[in-house]
């Protein structure tokens, strides 16, 4: 009986790996971003916001786990994980500014503030928890 189980166990495991179905995609997304800028000496000037589009990585990437005579737990672990490949770096504008009271800004350099951001470029499955790339 026992010879059983662990045959079924190896083969049902082997069903999963053979699986190949990833799909890791770089998508757009819509995000709200707010930044708040202060003085030299750490007063709040203004808080600038806006809704725009930036990348995302999501999807599913092929994982298995499958008994081991040789590991602690028993059992060998695979996971892979959808994550950027490389980020591209942009920069945004956000239109409505507000002073540290809550006024809008209306002149031309206050009005708007240009942000900096970094954003998924590419995605694709890499081997979770290997940050080496």
């Amino acid at each position: 009986m026992l010879r059983f189980i662990a045959v079924y166990l190896i083969l049902g495991f082997g069903i999963i790996a053979q699986n190949n179905d990833e799909n890791c995609e770089t998508l757009m997304s819509e995000v709200h971003i707010t930044k708040d800028e202060y003085d030299e000496t750490g007063r709040l000037t203004r808080t600038c916001s806006g809704d725009i589009s930036v990348t995302k990585c999501e999807g599913f990437c092929n994982s298995q786990v499958q008994p081991s005579v040789i590991t602690t737990t028993g059992f060998l672990k695979e996971c892979y994980c959808c994550r950027e490949s490389y980020l591209k770096e942009r920069i945004i504008k956000l239109n409505h500014c507000y002073d540290a009271d809550g006024v809008k800004l209306k002149t031309a350099e206050l009005a708007t503030m240009d942000v900096k951001l970094r954003e998924p470029a590419e995605c694709k499955c890499y081997k979770c928890g290997d940050f080496s790339r």
